[in-house]
């Protein structure tokens, strides 16, 4: 049985990114395989956070998760912080990684740009706990868009060099992206992925934006002069995106919603695109605020936690079996 683990940063609001690109799929993959999805506040703190700040974002993520239909039944929901075994497996993650081979991180050389001198460390050490969160559980596929490649690569480095080593413990994690999808792009600037980070407030749809946000930041969204519909990434990325979004929010294919519009402008496709973006998102909505305030949302997470910290102990036990660390 494959292994998926997925892990989000509680940094802000999911977008309908996020949600269309990756934890739309969740709800499949909890239905045939052993799955783990947890909420990465250690990852979170390699940059500065508000501590309130911080617990408010991780209850809500949770809560989101649990609204867009995963079953703790089914899978196991966790906080990275709650299960020790991160930060121990961690640690023996960075003394097999090379400085140079962090250093070359797209990431890191993003985030530590704008720094000057005060880059953390926990900047360049992040892939070796990234890593530790998918080895811990054995994982065998991490659902995450094209921009995580890297990361998993350097995960898979790091289990073959562990593997090397210290004896065939970890399998090497592949990728699972979706085929249409996985990157959905800012409403702004059709080229760049919507972030939930992104400055500009209209480029990116969160999932508890209100109906009226919705509408009005799909309305303002970016296309082209050209006032034809078509499926053209190269050529339209805005209308592209504006397709990709309709097509996965109705179900619809790309090639029927170019039908669907031939001779219409872009203001019904803008409109139409937005009141499917809400369809889809009420009912999550209605279910969030359902939990985001119940001692329900506490259980599942203190139960998830214990179930990963079952599986995270018995793996740490043997590794630390491996390298002689145990007596």
């Amino acid at each position: 049985m494959a292994v998926v683990f997925s892990g989000v940063q509680p940094s802000g609001t999911l977008t309908l990114g996020n949600y269309l690109g990756a934890i739309k799929h969740f709800v499949d993959y909890q239905e045939e395989e052993e799955s783990y999805f947890c909420i990465v506040n250690q990852h979170a703190i390699t940059v500065p956070q508000d501590p309130k700040q911080l617990r408010d974002n991780t209850r809500s993520l949770a809560a989101l998760y649990l609204a867009v239909g995963l079953d703790p039944k089914k899978t196991t929901l966790f906080v990275q912080s709650e299960v020790a075994e991160h930060a121990q497996l961690a640690w023996v993650m960075q003394t097999i990684s090379y400085v140079g081979e962090l250093e070359r991180m797209t990431q890191f050389k993003e985030k530590a740009q704008n720094r000057g001198e005060s880059i953390p460390a926990g900047l360049l050490t992040y892939p070796p706990l990234m890593a530790a969160d998918m080895l811990l559980y054995k994982t065998t596929d991490v659902p995450v868009g094209d921009d995580q490649k890297q990361h998993i690569e350097i995960t898979r480095d790091l289990a073959g060099r562990f593997n090397h080593r210290f004896g065939e413990l970890f399998p090497l994690p592949k990728m699972r992206t979706p085929k249409v999808g996985a990157r959905i792009m800012s409403l702004q600037d059709p080229t760049k992925k919507m972030s939930k980070s992104d400055a500009n407030q209209n480029a990116t749809i969160r999932l508890l934006d209100s109906e009226k946000d919705i509408l009005k930041k799909l309305k303002r969204a970016q296309t082209d002069s050209d006032n034809t519909i078509r499926f053209d990434k190269e050529n339209k990325p805005g209308v592209s995106n504006l397709l990709a979004i309709h097509s996965l929010c109705t179900g619809k294919t790309t090639e029927q919603l170019e039908q669907e519009y031939m001779g219409k402008g872009y203001g019904h496709l803008k409109v139409d695109t937005a009141e499917a973006v809400i369809e889809i998102l009420r009912p999550i909505q209605a279910r969030y605020n359902e939990l985001i305030s119940t001692s329900e949302l506490d259980l599942i997470l203190d139960e998830g936690a214990a179930k990963a910290r079952e599986v995270a102990s018995r793996t740490m036990k043997e590794v630390e079996h491996a390298m002689g660390l145990r007596r």
